[in-house]
Order: C-alpha cells, then structure tokens, then sequence
C-alpha cells in the first residue's frame, strides 16, 4: 500500500457512518444470497411459499462475522450467466428485511449487493452501510445520488455485460483493447461518475467473471496492480466461479461444480492479497480468513 494513498483517506471508507479502516490491513466480505437461483448457494435460504427463511438467512450472517468477515454482502438478483431478472419489489422483500434485522442485532458492516436505486434506498433506509454496484453506476443513472444522500460507501465494479445476457466461457481475449486496460477506463470513468455527486468513499473491484474469458481474469489477477494505481482500495470476488473450474480442467473434461472449487478460490484469493487486494468476496469466511492470516504474517 502506498502510504501517501493512506495519508489521503482513501483507504479510510466512511460507510454511512461507519469508518471501514483498511489501513491496518485487508478485510473479508461474506456473500449472503437471498436468491434462489445463485450458482453456488442459490436457495439456501428459501422457505416453502414465497420469501427467504429469514432466521436461517440471518444465522447465516451471524455465523460469517463470528468466523471473521468485517462485511456481509446481501444479494437478493443473481448475476450468474442465464439468471433471470426480478423486479424491484422482490428484490426488496429478498433483501430488506435481513438488512433490517442485522442493523437491529449486530454491529457487523452491511453491503447491499444492487444496482437498482430503489432497492439501494430501502435497504440503506434499513440499516446498510455500503452500496456495492456491479454496474459502476452505469446500469441506474439515480443510484450515485442515493448513495451521496445517505453517505454510503459504494463498490464499483467493471462488467462488460448486463445480468441474463452473460455466459460462460472459456474463450480467447476480447479483441482490441487489452483487459486490463480496458478495466482501468471503465474504473475510472466509474470513478469520475461518483465524484461528480460528490461520492468519495469509492472501493473498486475489477469484475471477474463477469463476460471475461479465462485468460483475462488471470491477467487480471497477475496485473492486479494496475488497477491499483487507479488510487482506491480493490475488492476481488473470485470465490468459487467458472473460470477458476475452466483452469482445472483439460478441454475434454467435465468443469468442475462449484462445490469442487474451495482450493482453487482459496489460491486465487491468496495470490490476489498478495498483489494488493484490500477486500476478498467470499462464500468460505473461515478458509479465506486463514489466507489472510498467513498473507499478513508473511508480508
């Protein structure tokens, strides 16, 4: 970390109130989806009828902090290749009440995981601290002023594609424009969006996955400090997806579920700390906080 960017603030997020200091080091974010279609935990948490087992949903969370995670990430939309959308209302009803119920019980740092403004209001409304927007403000032109309104910390992730238009693949580099490259513009702009309302408290995440081919999430692991000069913290989420399965497989063999990919993410999450992540996005809080640990004795 450059201490003049500490100096600066940027690595002090105020998040609604709350400071997240990641000058004292990296964080865990714990991924809570109240979806039923998610590619690893999809319907973990539905009931029979409509809704999600709240208490379960909430035990959950409980569970993540207690075993390390400083954030909770709530999803109520998958963004996984070919899931469908859903409405504003159902995310909310998927989302607030647990956003609720946390703010109520616990003191843990609360992400809502939207890119629509309406739902980022209500559950910022209920208690969330961070905004955490696949889209980098690009999606929702009135999410950056609800974020300026309530002071939430906001992530800004680069996506190359809308959810249920992505898929899987395997393939070559996008032509033109090298990934990396083309990640730090599309940041940057995000970045520039935010100021414009006056948002400063800006943590930017790379989007892997998201339209990219296996290759370029692996440069965009290895060149990770590129995006790092872009001057704001960077959370990776690689927990547990496609390309990860892709790269442990020969092009004949069957790629692996996602329940067959806790060591690769593990390995991803730990080579991404090392080149200077201050955020990992995981399902698996205790293995990642164990990473963690070593990175930073280590250092």
């Amino acid at each position: 970390m450059s201490s003049d960017i500490i100096k600066n603030g940027r690595f002090r997020i105020n998040c609604a109130g709350r400071i997240l200091d990641l000058s004292k080091g990296p964080v865990i974010m714990g991924i809570l989806n109240t979806t039923p279609d998610s590619f690893y935990d999809g319907g973990a948490f539905q009931q029979k009828g409509c809704g999600i087992n709240l208490e379960q949903a909430f035990d959950q969370a409980v569970a993540m902090k207690e075993a390390g995670a400083t954030i909770i990430d709530i999803g109520g939309e998958s963004s996984r290749p070919g899931a469908e959308l859903v409405s504003e209302s159902e995310e909310i009803e998927r989302t607030v009440p647990l956003v609720a119920m946390l703010r109520e019980r616990t003191d843990v740092l609360i992400s809502i995981d939207t890119y629509k403004a309406v739902v980022a209001e209500e559950a910022l409304r209920a208690g969330a601290h961070i905004v955490n927007d696949i889209s980098g403000f690009t999606f929702d032109k009135e999410l950056p002023a609800i974020c300026r309104k309530y002071g939430a910390g906001v992530i800004l992730m680069h996506t190359q594609v809308k959810p249920g238009s992505m898929g899987w693949s395997r393939g070559i580099e996008s032509e033109g424009e090298d990934i990396v490259t083309r990640v730090k513009r599309f940041l940057r702009e995000s970045i520039a969006r935010a100021e414009e309302h006056l948002i400063d408290d800006i943590i930017i995440d790379p989007g892997f996955g998201f339209g990219k081919s296996v290759e370029e999430n692996f440069r965009l692991i290895r060149e990770l400090g590129a995006i790092l000069d872009l001057g704001r913290p960077v959370l990776v989420g690689v927990s547990r997806k496609s390309f990860l399965g892709y790269a442990l497989c020969g092009a004949e063999e069957e790629l692996p579920p996602p329940s067959e990919r806790l060591a690769a993410s593990i390995a991803a999450g730990t080579i991404a700390l090392m080149n200077g992540a201050s955020i990992l996005r995981v399902h698996d809080v205790g293995e990642a906080v164990q990473s963690l640990k070593i990175v930073m004795r280590a250092e």
